[in-house]
């Protein structure tokens, strides 16, 4: 069920999905025209963000929304369960599994009302990254939508700091740690960032912490392809050789690999390189879909004695 606010100028609209009952939101953009789109770009934002993270407009060119669609694909940019419209409803959040219960309801509602091209491509940010984990870990639940591959920036295996100074609901941790560099961003990026800025519901930041623990069970059961990528100055996390290594190794069910992005810090669709990366996200969704169209067909069990 989608809400019909005005259209930007961009052709980025609000929208309100059905979860179950549970509403959530945030942003749309689709192909021009009324052109079916190649696939449907999921966004999911980090902690103490909001959806609009993924619609820089500090400068032209740096938005995931209107790059995307641009490029035949239609990007569905969430709210994550506790932000946005459903903050009223979840004062404190939702953990992992009920996040990932509430994406799945909302994204088949999604589903029933518009066409997916070739399906769900997960692209997200810092704790976004562990919502897409644990929403692909498994069965995927809806075979008619197939879930073509996951894309994740800002979030690693092993921490770079203490984990008394994450961000919690009382906090959002060292603004350094989320920024870098200051001349990684347009000028406008905190004038204009300020208002996607939201609290860290208070299941969430307590569940944070656990993430090491957590991810190799998460990750052991991921069956479509991932690729992490670390900013230059990404400084929540570790993503030194034996890091890397140690993110990689739970993944071997399917192809996992590690890019970095260069001139950008922990937030990098805010930033500069916010273009560069979001390019280099949908090019790997083109190499899942390419792998999907020449896969070789399945060799038909043969049964004993046959």
């Amino acid at each position: 069920m989608t809400a019909p606010p005005a259209t930007s100028p961009a052709g980025v609209r609000a929208v309100t999905l059905d979860a179950g009952g549970l509403p959530l939101s945030g942003l749309l953009a689709e192909p021009a025209g009324g052109r079916a789109p190649r696939a449907v770009v999921v966004a999911l934002h980090g902690a103490g963000m909001s959806a609009g993270y993924f619609d820089s407009r500090a400068r032209p060119g740096l938005s995931l929304l209107t790059l995307g669609a641009e490029l035949g694909c239609a990007v569905l940019a969430l709210d994550r369960p506790g932000y946005g419209l459903s903050a009223r409803h979840l004062p404190d959040g939702q953990d992992l599994a009920g996040q990932t219960a509430t994406l799945r309801a909302a994204l088949a509602g999604f589903a029933r009302d518009h066409a997916t091209g070739a399906g769900f491509f997960l692209l997200a940010h810092s704790n976004g990254g562990r919502l897409a984990l644990s929403a692909a870990a498994g069965r995927w639940e809806r075979a008619d939508v197939p879930l073509i591959g996951l894309d994740i920036s800002g979030l690693g295996r092993r921490f770079a700091v203490d984990r008394d100074r994450l961000p919690s609901a009382s906090g959002r941790g060292d603004w350094r740690r989320h920024w870098g560099a200051l001349r990684f961003y347009p000028p406008d990026a905190f004038r204009l960032g300020g208002a996607l800025v939201s609290p860290v519901p208070a299941r969430e930041a307590a569940e944070m912490p656990l993430w090491p623990e957590m991810y190799p069970g998460v990750a052991a059961r991921v069956r479509v392809p991932v690729r992490f990528t670390f900013a230059e100055q990404e400084r929540w996390w570790r993503h030194d050789e034996e890091a890397v290594r140690e993110l990689l190794a739970p993944l071997d069910a399917t192809r996992a690999s590690v890019a970095r992005q260069p001139g950008a810090g922990h937030n990098i669709s805010l930033g500069w390189a916010a273009r560069t990366y979001h390019l280099r996200a949908l090019a790997f969704l083109e190499e899942c879909l390419l792998a999907r169209a020449t896969a070789l067909p399945p060799v038909p069990a043969v049964a004993p004695g046959g």
